[in-house]
């Protein structure tokens, strides 16, 4: 938000460089790629678990596991 104020900011001086403006909107892009990156590694780990998943009655749940970040039960951990 505070990249969309500064270019509001910029729109507003008549005396500004478009380079500028240029500047913190690639920057903003460059933000927004890495944002999106995270996020679709993200979704593509949360698909990943849940096709590992058999969605039936047993407690065991690749799911949490994964989200846990372990690969055994917590009863095999002991």
């Amino acid at each position: 938000m505070a990249k969309i104020a500064e270019l509001l900011k910029l729109w507003q001086n008549k005396q500004r460089a478009s380079a500028d403006v240029k500047q913190i909107a690639l920057t903003h892009v460059a933000d927004l790629d890495r944002r999106i990156d995270e996020m679709t590694a993200m979704k593509n780990t949360l698909q990943h678990l849940a096709h590992c998943c058999q969605g039936d009655a047993r407690p065991d749940c690749p799911i949490l596991t994964g989200l846990a970040g372990t690969d055994t039960h917590p009863s095999e951990r002991a």
